[in-house]
């Protein structure tokens, strides 16, 4: 016996899906026009949605995109055992080989949420531990995300100086979206995030993103060490072993590898 459709509900769950397998935000129009739904109901279901944070609207460009409370969904199905299952013995396996700690990390609102954390022998403490979170725009692994996010939903999680939060005085000035976005245009452009004493003085990262089959970043790896013990020149070679970790992981999760630039 067919289970009964609940047109409601397979209409929200259309939309979402949608927005989900879509580069950016779309204006409710197109969204109508893709899924063959009455505009009205479109404007109806958007409205529940907004209120609820699973969708947020961009007024000045008159679209959506996916909001928070969308992006938590997916970082709570990152934070299953499958993944951490999955990440912890190429995570372990690469700290072996750069002999400095790793991490995984997964994107939760606009933190990262660390889900996997390895410490090289006589590294220095770190306070990235599992289940710590951190804000995304200061760590190498939230700037991984969000440099593999479309522009517009990466300027939707930052609408305002207010959700810029710091931990200490060197935070690489990063106090609004312009000066964020330099920093992610200069990774997309580096090819991978860099991070210098933003959350710990004296410390560096390079993060590179784990992208699920659509090329969402869901996750980032990331490796960390004392600034003195990695020249500038070296960074691109590290950062290579760190990317090579992240598209096997992406590969295992059945995403794809994680591009260099955009």
């Amino acid at each position: 016996m067919a289970t009964p459709k609940v047109p409601a509900a397979d209409h929200t769950l259309r939309i979402l899906s949608l927005l989900a397998g879509s580069r950016g935000p779309l204006p409710a129009s197109m969204i109508a026009a893709q899924l063959e739904l009455p505009r009205s109901t479109v404007y109806h279901l958007l409205a529940t949605l907004q209120e609820h944070g699973f969708v947020m609207h961009l007024p000045e460009e008159k679209r959506y995109g996916l909001g928070i409370a969308a992006v938590e969904l997916s970082s709570a199905y990152a934070r299953q055992e499958p993944l951490a299952r999955i990440g912890r013995p190429l995570l372990a396996a690469l700290v072996d080989r750069a002999r400095m700690s790793g991490h995984l990390a997964v994107p939760h609102g606009r933190d990262v949420l660390y889900v996997i954390e390895e410490r090289a022998p006589g590294s220095p403490p770190l306070i990235t531990d599992v289940d710590v979170r951190l804000p995304m725009h200061l760590t190498a692994s939230g700037r991984a995300v969000l440099a593999a996010l479309p522009k517009a939903q990466a300027r939707a999680l930052f609408p305002d100086q207010n959700a810029f939060s710091h931990r200490h005085e060197s935070n690489d000035g990063i106090d609004r979206y312009s000066k964020l976005r330099a920093v992610l245009d200069e990774t997309v452009t580096r090819g991978f995030a860099l991070e210098r004493g933003s959350v710990t003085p004296g410390l560096t990262s390079v993060g590179v993103p784990v992208l699920d089959h659509r090329g969402w970043p869901v996750a980032a790896i990331a490796v960390t060490f004392p600034d003195e013990q990695i020249a500038d020149d070296a960074l691109a070679g590290l950062a290579d072993d760190v990317r090579r970790t992240a598209e096997t992981l992406s590969t295992r999760i059945y995403g794809r590898a994680a591009a260099t630039a955009r």
